[in-house]
């Protein structure tokens, strides 16, 4: 049976884009598959505290030597990692704020990346010295984003901080398939977002059935549907393929513009 770790980012409640399609992607695949666990934690409302000093030290300290301060400065990211560690399946809902992550999620990856325990340090692999101990997991993304053109080729891609930033640290949480959903156009609210958000919905069954094997393999290479805008790109319609979603797997990308 499948574990799912299901993270909201955003501080509102019932407003919430990212919300809404995070739910919707873990209610879908529970209607599949109802004997899954669904590990829920939810840093918008209850983010973890910034990395300090004190918890650099604890972290850099070998478990033996560690005080018993020093294992309470770490008990929180232990429990996170815990969590990482239990599932198979990552599912994120997150919006851009100010073009990246919002600080709780940041808060979340700087307290599960860490040495010894989701990544290993060697300066005997030359250049490329860390190296993640965790494998085979799958990463969702469902985000929402203000304006538009995010995607690559798009007149925002340079702009976007959120999704790049949360795949490059998937890496090390053993991420090796990686999917994006994103709604944008929210601060037009017009029928351009209105449509975005139809678009989300829909595609949330098909990638949970693809995820589940329903419907055969996930085609083995990125992709990501991303418009602009509907007036200028209207043809660009299909998944295009694309290799920089994931280096160690495979995946794909809605950006429903």
């Amino acid at each position: 049976m499948t574990t799912l770790l299901h993270i909201d980012a955003s501080p509102r409640g019932d407003r919430s884009v990212s919300r809404k399609l995070s739910k919707a992607f873990v209610d879908h695949w529970l209607a599949h598959e109802a004997g899954a666990t669904v590990i829920a934690r939810d840093v918008g409302r209850d983010p973890p505290s910034l990395v300090t000093e004190a918890w650099i030290a604890a972290a850099f300290t070998a478990p033996e030597s560690r005080t018993a301060e020093q294992q309470d400065e770490l008990r929180l990211s232990d429990a996170l990692i815990d969590e990482l560690e239990r599932a198979n399946v990552i599912v994120i809902g997150a919006p851009m704020h100010n073009y990246g992550m919002p600080a709780a999620l940041k808060s979340w990856f700087d307290k599960v990346i860490r040495i010894d325990k989701t990544f290993s340090f060697d300066l005997e692999r030359g250049d490329f010295p860390l190296e993640p101990i965790m494998r085979g997991k799958t990463l969702v993304v469902l985000s929402s984003r203000g304006e538009f053109g995010f995607g690559p080729g798009g007149v925002r891609e340079s702009m976007n901080h959120l999704e790049t930033h949360i795949f490059t640290c998937a890496h090390y949480l053993g991420v090796q398939e990686s999917h994006l959903i994103a709604v944008d156009y929210q601060e037009f609210g017009d029928e351009r977002h209105r449509q975005s958000l139809a678009d989300a919905f829909a595609a949330i069954p098909v990638l949970v059935r693809q995820c589940l094997g329903i419907d055969g393999p996930v085609r083995a290479f990125s992709s990501e549907v991303d418009t602009g805008s509907r007036e200028e790109n209207a043809s660009n319609k299909n998944l295009e393929p694309r290799s920089d979603l994931n280096r160690n797997g495979k995946g794909s990308r809605v950006a429903a513009e």
